[in-house]
């Protein structure tokens, strides 16, 4: 892929690691944009204007590169699970997650603000937990960091303990659709 020299803009090491999968060169440079929430938005909506905010921060810092930025949430019932305060935080929403599915989203932005050209797009992902008692999820707890994940949890962190099956992108439910951004970045660096 022909591209412009590319940054994302996350500190996630999952992020990172996903992106390493494509064939492109990146550097990383964490965004600060603060992130919002609307109750007039549906999920995808407040993933990517997220996103948009996130992008747009780095974007105006280094115009003349290709900016990607991400967020990724956890909808229970249109309501979002966002990073737990503490664990009994964390283990509340384990305990209304069990048993039921849910979606996780995440809103990509490539961006390069130069050339004025940006796309933004949303993916989701349907994910089934496992029925899970109280000595389960606390043992799912101890196995991982939850506070810093949507959801207070880590597919890719024992998620064989939780989670029963998906439908979708696996790598969207880590924090970054591969497949999605991989056809994306090569229609980028066709025009």
């Amino acid at each position: 892929m022909k591209l412009p020299p590319l940054i994302l803009a996350s500190a996630s090491p999952r992020r990172a690691e996903l992106l390493k999968l494509l064939p492109v060169e990146f550097q990383v440079l964490a965004s600060h944009a603060t992130e919002v929430e609307h109750e007039h938005l549906s999920p995808l909506e407040v993933c990517q204007l997220n996103a948009h905010r996130k992008a747009r921060a780095v974007a105006k810092q280094i115009p003349d590169t290709l900016v990607l930025a991400a967020d990724t949430l956890v909808f229970l019932d249109n309501e979002i699970l966002g990073k737990p305060r503490d664990f009994s935080d964390a283990r509340r929403m384990l305990v209304r997650l069990q048993s039921r599915q849910h979606q996780v989203v995440t809103g990509v932005c490539l961006m390069h603000l130069r050339s004025h050209r940006e796309k933004v797009f949303a993916v989701s992902t349907d994910v089934l937990f496992h029925p899970l008692n109280a000595r389960q999820i606390s043992n799912y707890l101890a196995s991982i960091h939850p506070l810093d994940k949507a959801g207070a949890y880590a597919i890719q962190e024992h998620g064989e303990l939780i989670v029963s099956e998906i439908s979708g992108s696996y790598s969207n439910v880590v924090g970054l659709p591969v497949e999605k951004l991989r056809d994306e970045l090569a229609a980028w660096s066709e025009i």
